[in-house]
């Protein structure tokens, strides 16, 4: 290809479905289109476009499977069976600067950025001539488009830079990603800001996203669009990587007020009943419009998770009781644990097709998660096994906040654990194991038992590499050095 990823590949696509299987993005029989030298003089325009951030944001070349699904693939919390070869160089640590994943990724996530500054670019040229009504949708559009903007800017720089913190060492000095404030011409030239500048870059832009809901004084209806809770989640997810632990804590209780979470279901009714697709989750604050009609089908989650040959790793099994309530999405569609088959889990839904499930990504449990791991690094080990025992509540044998650890350690050691109980196919994992520090296993192999091909892996220091395609443009990104010896040789 012969132009950056961070230019305008394509102009502004205005979704108006999604497509069953394959890459259509391009194709106009599929989308309303407007060419990025059109400048958004309208509100609906500006609302179209703000729809074509969603769906790149969703395509399953981004959030609706690739960069969601990658932090759990490259973790110890998976295993693949090996029947297919979809991500296998991810899952076994052996990427390269040609992988198709670490493309789609980087191309996708800059299409969601790119979408997003053009709605905040023409929302700002329109508002000051605008009625009063039309700049409250401005004002809301605006703030969708920087919640956007910042959900894939964390993404892009979790999976291409070093993690920011490595329990309490800072790395945000290292390289990160562009940063894109304002619409990116074809001939620019670009270059990548620190870790720290990106991360000042996403905290802004979530900022100005609560700034603009204020101003607009109402929000979308429906949880496939980002709204303060959301935000507030997804505010206190970049503040737990950055071991801003007071704002961590502080920005997980605002988002479970505003989404009127007191409590989480424990029963495996109550929680096989979150995953029956769409509005069914009560305890998620954002997750992705696909369904039984609007779905990525071969290319989905769900079908990674099952025909793919993906599943819960033999570990991960092992720390989940056999009554935990949310083993109620576990399923097997083979009677042979040598190669297992997953039913899809929390893909799997009322109808019973993985494909058809959606990613929930921002949810309440990881909020309940978040206070309680800052709570413990703030020395109140009481308030953070409160906090914790909503989520570990969901094993029956925690029956009250003394089941768990008395001791701060003691519950930071369970919270490691419980994350990957809670989180397992929400993609959180791998940075999770990053910050942590300190050496894993990881590409579990030999099921059912629990055995790795690599161990004692200090992969804090995973840097994954540019893609070479964006590299070879010479518009100024440059490649993560030395980014190979980051991982290991098996």
């Amino acid at each position: 290809m012969n132009t950056s990823y961070i230019k305008v590949i394509a102009g502004i696509a205005l979704a108006t479905s999604l497509t069953s299987c394959g890459d259509k993005f391009l194709e106009t029989d599929m989308f309303g289109k407007i060419d990025s030298e059109i400048a958004l003089d309208n509100v609906s325009t500006v609302g179209y476009a703000l729809n074509g951030a969603y769906y790149n944001l969703g395509y399953y070349e981004f959030a609706g499977t690739e960069s969601t699904v990658f932090g759990d693939l490259a973790s110890d919390i998976s295993y693949w069976n090996q029947e297919t070869g979809h991500f296998n160089d991810i899952y076994s640590f052996t990427p390269s600067e040609t992988s198709v994943i670490l493309l789609d990724v980087w191309e996708y996530g800059y299409k969601v950025i790119d979408n997003a500054t053009r709605v905040i670019e023409g929302a700002e040229k329109l508002y000051a001539e605008a009625s009063e009504d039309d700049k409250a949708l401005l004002d809301r559009y605006m703030a969708e488009a920087y919640a956007l903007r910042a959900y894939a800017s964390l993404n892009l720089v979790n999976i291409f830079a070093h993690q920011v913190k490595v329990e309490g060492q800072d790395f945000s000095s290292m390289p990160g990603i562009v940063i894109v404030k304002s619409a990116v011409g074809q001939d620019q030239k670009v270059s990548r800001s620190t870790i720290g500048e990106t991360y000042a870059y996403i905290e802004s832009d979530l900022n100005s996203s609560l700034q603009h809901f204020a101003a607009a004084e109402f929000a979308p209806e429906e949880d496939v669009y980002f709204t303060p809770k959301a935000v507030k989640g997804l505010q206190a997810r970049v503040y737990l990587y950055q071991e801003k632990w007071q704002d961590a804590c502080d920005a997980a209780k605002d988002a479970l007020e505003l989404g009127n979470i007191s409590s989480l279901v424990s029963t495996p009714s109550a929680y096989k009943a979150l995953y029956n697709g769409g509005a069914s989750n009560t305890e998620s604050f954002f997750y992705l419009a696909i369904n039984s009609t609007d779905n990525w089908s071969a290319n989905s989650m769900g079908t990674l998770w099952s025909s793919y040959g993906y599943s819960p790793s033999p570990w991960l099994q092992s720390i989940m009781a056999d009554d935990d309530c949310r083993r109620a999405v576990w399923g097997w569609t083979s009677d042979n644990p040598q190669i297992p088959k997953f039913n899809g889990g929390k893909f799997t839904g009322l109808s019973g097709n993985p494909a058809f499930g959606t990613c929930y990504l921002i949810n309440a449990p990881e909020m309940y998660l978040i206070q309680a791991e800052a709570k413990a690094k703030l020395g109140d080990a009481a308030g953070a096994a409160t906090a914790l025992y909503e989520v570990a509540k969901r094993n029956p044998a925690i029956a009250s906040v003394s089941d768990l650890p008395a001791d701060a350690a003691g519950v930071l050691a369970f919270i490691k654990d419980e994350r990957a109980r809670e989180l397992f196919q929400e993609g959180l994992r791998l940075y999770d194991l990053r910050r942590w520090g300190g050496n894993v296993n990881v590409n579990a192999d030999q099921a059912p038992n629990i055995s790795w091909l690599i161990k004692d892996y200090n992969i804090s220091d995973a840097v994954y590499p540019i893609p070479d395609s964006e590299i070879n443009t010479g518009m100024g990104v440059t490649q993560n050095e030395g980014w190979l010896s980051t991982f290991p040789s098996i």
